[in-house]
């Protein structure tokens, strides 16, 4: 029989063995018999040999049946064999022979090689990962495989409402959506979801099961913690339609409200790509994952330094389809140029027609929710890659819009109703142009500029101007 037959059949021997004596307890009430009782009549080294023929999932789950069986499954001679046998198949030239590793273990803490097992699990997953998101795409300048990578670590998101009383709802995602660098996800359901002047707080966690794939065992990696009490001061309403209102609470995070009723319908964010992975399974349960600082090579001999070389990634889309998707490169602000202390890159130009750039279709924020469903008009999703000289990302914002309708046309080029999209965020603004052609049935984007504030330029580069 093989190794993996030998230790099915005595994980099977092990739970009949214990079923058995629930069976036989549960036969017998007057016996005083436990399945606890009975496993401690046996001597530990008869439990011991029989845990050796289960893997690390069998004795993962094993251990959490009592105090006993979790003792019996931490014990450092089972870990260390799992440990050679995973991770030191092609390793002859061992520093320490077995013989001396077991006389070792009387000197370590009783779950040592079952913690040294998972660290390295972990590192060895960690790598690997970590491989693959080397390949960056040329377009965006972010991982080509962000999507993939989480879908193979089997990331999941989960919101955590704690209400003004103190009580705490942890919400199950209830559908998320990849685009191109961005990922929306939503939370719904019936009963589910508090009075929204009730919330005090907002905690989005990245959730990924351990690499054993062990029922209950979590990791949870705090991505955004949200007060949201300062934060409805500031509150916009972005859209509505017949059954919900969109509002919008900074940083991006979309409240749908029940028109009749007053009461949330549903909670959506969007999360830019840039370090998405890390943010989502690195932080730990109360701190968000800190990005590594890595600031550009200092030029003091290029007066311009710092102001040239930008290039920008754009999607708009909504919550079903890519609406729109551009690069430009080669983006500069001439230092003579800086003014009230932004400087301007210009993507789009209006009065250039050969760079406007036509949407497909109308602009819509399509939304379910159970089993309603509904459309709010002029709204979407931005998501914004700005890359230094160097290819690295600079500036990435995903952010929910508003197109704002003109009562004067911002273009004479074009007939049709104009329309604007601002959006205002830490250290950048972006404001693009619109105008709808109603031949075409479509939107045409045909201005769009950024503003960076100097400080954030001058913090990246390590200039002054």
């Amino acid at each position: 029989m093989s190794g993996a037959g030998k230790q099915t059949a005595a994980t099977k021997a092990v739970v009949s063995r214990l079923r058995a004596v629930r069976a036989s307890k549960r036969a017998d009430k007057s016996s005083p018999a436990s399945t606890h009782n009975f496993m401690e009549r046996l001597p530990r080294e008869i439990l011991i040999k029989i845990l050796s023929y289960l893997d690390a999932p069998a004795l993962f789950t094993i251990s959490h049946v009592n105090n006993l069986f979790y003792l019996l499954a931490s014990d450092n001679a089972l870990w260390m064999k799992l440990y050679l046998a995973e991770f030191n198949k092609n390793n002859k030239q061992n520093s320490k022979g077995v013989q001396e590793l077991l006389l070792d273990l009387q000197d370590k803490a009783e779950d040592y090689w079952k913690r040294q097992y998972l660290k390295t699990l972990v590192a060895r997953d960690t790598r690997k990962w970590k491989r693959v998101l080397a390949n960056v795409s040329c377009h965006t300048g972010l991982p080509s495989q962000t999507e993939q990578v989480l879908r193979n670590l089997h990331v999941t998101w989960e919101l955590t409402i704690t209400d003004k009383s103190g009580h705490k709802s942890t919400l199950e995602l209830s559908w998320s959506q990849f685009f191109q660098t961005s990922l929306t996800l939503c939370w719904s359901g019936e009963g589910s979801l508090p009075k929204y002047e009730r919330i005090a707080t907002l905690q989005l966690h990245g959730v990924k099961r351990t690499a054993l794939r062990c029922p209950g065992l979590k990791k949870r990696s705090l991505m955004a913690k949200l007060d949201t009490h300062p934060l409805t001061k500031s509150t916009q309403v972005i859209g509505q339609d017949r059954l919900v209102q969109l509002q919008l609470l900074q940083p991006g995070i979309i409240i749908g409200v029940w028109r009749d009723q007053c009461s949330l319908a549903f909670i959506m964010l969007t999360l830019h790509f840039h370090r998405l992975v890390e943010r989502s399974i690195l932080g730990s349960l109360d701190w968000p994952y800190e990005e590594p600082s890595v600031k550009p090579p200092f030029d003091d001999i290029d007066p311009e330094y710092g102001l040239h070389g930008y290039q920008l990634h754009i999607v708009l889309h909504d919550t079903v389809c890519e609406l729109m998707s551009g690069s430009f490169s080669k983006l500069f602000c001439p230092r003579a140029e800086i003014s009230d202390g932004m400087i301007k890159l210009t993507a789009i130009c209006r009065t250039n027609l050969s760079q406007h750039t036509p949407l497909a279709g109308g602009v819509a924020l399509q939304w379910r929710c159970d089993v309603l469903q509904g459309a709010v008009e002029n709204c979407c999703f931005m998501s914004l890659t700005l890359l230094d000289e160097f290819r690295k990302p600079f500036k990435c914002v995903s952010s929910p819009v508003s197109l704002r309708q003109e009562e004067t046309p911002v273009s004479y080029d074009y007939d049709g109703q104009h329309y604007t999209i601002h959006y205002q965020g830490s250290g950048l603004q972006v404001k693009m142009q619109l105008v709808w052609l109603k031949e075409q049935n479509q939107f045409t984007l045909i201005s769009l500029v950024l503003y960076i504030s100097i400080c954030e330029v001058n913090k990246h580069f390590g200039k002054k101007y």
